[in-house]
This record gives structure tokens, sequence and C-alpha cells, in this order.
């Protein structure tokens, strides 16, 4: 391989023959055994590529021309397709976006090979009824560029900033509200963050909406504490933009890392947005995660609660429990639900979310869940079901070994990374059996899918 690459030059050009996909997304070819990977580029095609980098075990190359084009290929991507990120597959037909999450499942179940992987019932992935305007939540970025307010996401690759308010996998309203929000911030002249010398104050504009509310929660993410022109701020967006009920500011002066910073404060409205999932109230704080598609979501807890099988005798552990969206939409189906979740905020969100939907049988702790789930234990509580939804991550192996110990007898994981979970299930597989996997398309046009997975604990 070494030879062979030593031949390949940056910016060389080549025809190449696409064979397969990435997980990424991107098309991959070979040139004399060296895998290339090729952006936008689909299965079956022969294009014109450019070498744009050069590694130990592999190239990248930018597709120059398509000189056979795929029958699979969306004639019209967005405008935006290809630069900047979340429309990765935007040039690939829906119903074969739908395909290709589901191999990129079976492909990972084929690298790391858990237990009895060839004979899993892999499921045909659930589509999405509005692949496009469906994310609730749009995070961009504010720059002044030539006098110009530019407002969106990074440019693919850079910290380049690009117009990203016609983005069509947002929902309109977010989008309408930052249309609305830029000429009140330009007429009020408040300073716009310049990463360059680190100055300016507002970073970042973050728009949550309650689709089942038709409302919204503006977040200011600022360079200082200070904001200039607050009360003006304030009172323009309650007279332009009446669908906001929630103004919040969030001090972030790092360079570099997360996007929010630790000190949020409400500045006007509600404290909280509320959103409806199922039959359940949500409240979510600015800074909540929460899941970006409502509608999938609905799907995707009606199946692991399915697949959980509740029992009014059930006591479920739910891990990486977030706001406690999970386990309040089976509460009241089961015996008694208990969340871990790491991130005090969200504990706190869970447990007001509790006391709205009115679920006095459910309790959210602070803490890990290895570390939690022994102190149950020793209060005498016996778990019979567990749900976990991961970071992409995956389980620890703390986790799993606890898992091995205590082996509740129900189990559903929730993925949203095939990779980790077929690593995971390796080690789980010893002492559960895989039921199924049930892909779902929560990020129609991106590479990202949820796989629900329905595990039965095994009896020598």
């Amino acid at each position: 391989m070494k030879k062979t690459q030593n031949k390949l030059k940056i910016g060389m050009r080549m025809k190449l023959t696409i064979k397969r996909m990435g997980i990424n997304g991107e098309g991959i070819a070979y040139y004399q055994n060296t895998l290339i990977f090729i952006p936008q580029a689909l299965p079956g095609e022969i294009i014109l590529g450019e070498i744009t980098a050069i590694t130990h075990n592999f190239c990248r190359a930018r597709l120059l021309q398509i000189i056979r084009s795929s029958k699979l290929r969306n004639p019209n991507p967005p405008q935006l397709f290809g630069q900047v990120g979340g429309l990765e597959l935007a040039h690939l037909s829906y119903p074969q976006q739908l395909k290709y999450k589901r191999l990129m499942v079976t492909e990972a179940l084929r690298h790391f090979r858990p237990q009895g992987y060839r004979s899993y019932l892999v499921k045909s992935t659930i589509k999405a009824d509005n692949p496009w305007h469906y994310r609730n939540k749009a995070q961009f970025q504010l720059r002044q560029k030539k006098g110009k307010l530019i407002c969106g996401l990074y440019q693919t690759g850079t910290h380049q900033v690009v117009d990203s308010l016609d983005i069509p996998t947002q929902r309109p309203l977010t989008l309408h509200i930052l249309k609305s929000l830029l000429p009140i911030i330009q007429e009020l002249q408040i300073p716009i963050y310049d990463p360059h010398s680190h100055s300016g104050i507002i970073k970042t504009l973050v728009v949550r909406e309650s689709v089942a509310y038709q409302q919204a929660q503006l977040t200011f993410i600022t360079n200082s504490r200070k904001l200039p022109h607050k009360s003006q701020l304030i009172a323009q967006i309650n007279q332009k933009i009446p669908a906001v009920i929630s103004i919040a500011q969030n001090f972030n002066p790092q360079t570099t890392g997360p996007l929010w910073g630790t000190e949020t404060t409400i500045l006007w409205g509600d404290n909280y947005l509320r959103e409806k999932i199922g039959d359940y109230d949500f409240f979510l704080s600015p800074a909540a995660f929460f899941q970006l598609n409502p509608e999938q979501t609905t799907k995707l807890y009606q199946i692991a609660t399915a697949a959980l099988n509740p029992q009014t005798t059930d006591i479920v552990v739910d891990a990486y429990a977030g706001v406690g969206t999970i386990g309040i939409s089976l509460a009241q189906q089961v015996r008694q639900v208990l969340g871990a979740e790491i991130i005090p905020a969200a504990v706190k969100d869970a447990q007001l979310n509790l006391q709205q939907n009115h679920i006095t049988n459910a309790s959210y702790q602070v803490g890990a869940v290895e570390k939690l789930y022994p102190q149950w234990l020793q209060q005498g509580i016996q778990p019979t079901a567990l749900i976990v939804d991961p970071p992409r991550s995956g389980l620890t192996q703390e986790f799993i070994k606890f898992i091995q110990q205590s082996q509740p007898t129900k189990f559903v994981y929730i993925s949203c990374n095939p990779a980790t979970l077929a690593r995971d299930l390796k080690y789980l597989t010893s002492f559960y059996h895989v039921d199924w996997l049930q892909p779902l398309d929560m990020f129609p046009q991106t590479p990202q899918v949820e796989v629900i997975t329905k595990l039965s604990r095994r009896f020598s």
C-alpha cells in the first residue's frame, strides 16, 4: 500500500469507480488497493476526482465531475449541500437513504461480530414522514463579514460561517425567528463576536421550537456577561416575534470546547419551553438535551416501550435519562422507574417533568448509573427491566460488567451509533440474546441512524 501511496500526489486527478458508501455518507473507491473517500459520490458512479489528502491507510478526494451517474442520485439536492453539515446524504434518494442506514447497522455487526450476529433480525429502517423541515432546534453562529451579518453553520471542515437561513432540514419557525432577529441586532448595533480578536459579544443564536405548541425559546450565547441594549432587544423581540416566549443568555468566554457555557440566565419570559411527546408534556430549560425530531421521537419511544413489554410489576432502570422523557413515557405502565443522569440541570428538568405529568412512581438522581444501580440494590430494590440510551461513545466497560452481574430480565438498548452498539453487543451477548434490531431514521439527509435493540436474558 505504501508503494501505491508514494505514486499518489495531492492535486492528482483520476477516474474512479465508486464501490460502496462509508459510515459518513461518502463514496468509497480503490486505486491500486488504496482506499479513497470521495464525498458526494454514490455507488456505481464513475467520477473524476482530485486527491486532497493522503494518510498512511487511505486518501481523500473531491468530486470534480460525474462521468456516469447513479440512478439512486437525487437530481436536485439543496443549494447548501456540500457546504455545511447536516446534508451529507441529500444527494441520495430518500428510499435509498433508508436502505443505506440499515446497511450501516449490518456492516457494524459484521465488523465487530457479536455472538450469533449472522442470524440477527435487522428490520427495515422506519422512515420519517417528513424527511425535510424536521429539526426543532437551530444553533447558528453569528459573524460580521464586510458589514453584513452572517448567521449559519460552519462550512464543512472550516470555521468559516455560511449563511444557512434557508437550510431545508430546519423547521420553518426556527428559521423565521432567526431571519426576523438579524435586523433587530443590526439596528441596535450589538457587537458581534470576532474569533480572531476574541472580541465582540454575541457568538451564537439558539432557537428551540415547540412543535406541539408553536412557541419558541431563544438563547443568546455570548462572549461577555454584559449584553448591550438588552431592554430594547427584548422589547423588539416581544413586538416583532411573538412566538418567542422565553429569552435567555448563556455566558461562554471559551474559544474552544463546548458551544454552551455553564452559566445560563433567563432575561425575559418563561423559564421553560413546553413540548409534547405522546401523551406527556415536557418542560425544557434552555441548555437541556432533547431529541431534535419530535415526530420520530414519538415512534422511537413507542417501539422501545413495546420492546420492553412493561408490566405493572416491573421496576425499570432508565439509564442516561436526560430530562426523563423515556421513563415518564412508560411510568404509568410499571411499578417503578429509577432514572440516572450525570448532568444536574437535566435531572432538575426531569424532576419538574415528573411533577407536571403527575407521575409519582418515578425518581431521577444525579450520577452515573453504574454508581447508582448498586445503591438501589443495597436499598433492597430489584430492577426487572433496563432501558439505555447512551451517548455516541456507547456503554462504559464498568456498566457492562455491572449489567452482567445484575442481569435484569428485560433490556432495551437505544443507540445513535451502530459501531459502538455492535461493539457493546460483543460483550452483552455472552449473557443476553438479541431478539431484533430496529433502525429508525431520526435525521433524514444525514448518515446518522437510531437503532432500538431488544435483548432477552440467556437462561443456561
